[in-house]
């Protein structure tokens, strides 16, 4: 069951669903960046998605190993994306390893945690916000 919980959500962020991935979260739902940048909360973290996936409309990530102890869930792979959708400029495409540590309560994502070297993403913003 709690592998089935990480796949919809994984799918749900593949799928840019706000929505679902919202109705996947408890309500005092806990994000972690890779910096240590903490979210709490349901809809603070509806509006971040909101925001994330305006940047990077096409943001998908790859799972490539799941493992599970009880409610907590530690996933490998891969995510990528490219900033505001400007495929057509390869410099602002980005796809680099990554995990993610997941807690789930009550069927839900109470945690989501990511691990990955973001300065690809993060120079690719800044540039951007300089043109």
């Amino acid at each position: 069951m709690n592998r089935q919980i990480i796949e919809n959500f994984i799918n749900a962020i593949n799928e840019h669903t706000v929505e679902k991935l919202c109705s996947l979260m408890t309500d005092d739902h806990k994000f972690i960046d890779s910096q240590g940048n903490e979210t709490v909360g349901k809809e603070k973290m509806r509006a971040s998605w909101i925001v994330y996936l305006q940047w990077f409309p096409d943001y998908k990530i790859e799972i490539t190993d799941m493992f599970l102890d009880g409610d907590t869930v530690a996933a490998f792979g891969f995510a990528g994306a490219t900033f505001q959708g400007q495929s057509d400029r390869k410099e602002n495409y980005w796809h680099l390893p990554a995990s993610w540590k997941a807690v789930i309560k009550n069927g839900k994502i109470e945690l989501w945690q990511v691990y990955a070297d973001v300065k690809i993403p993060f120079d690719i913003i800044n540039k951007n916000k300089n043109q």
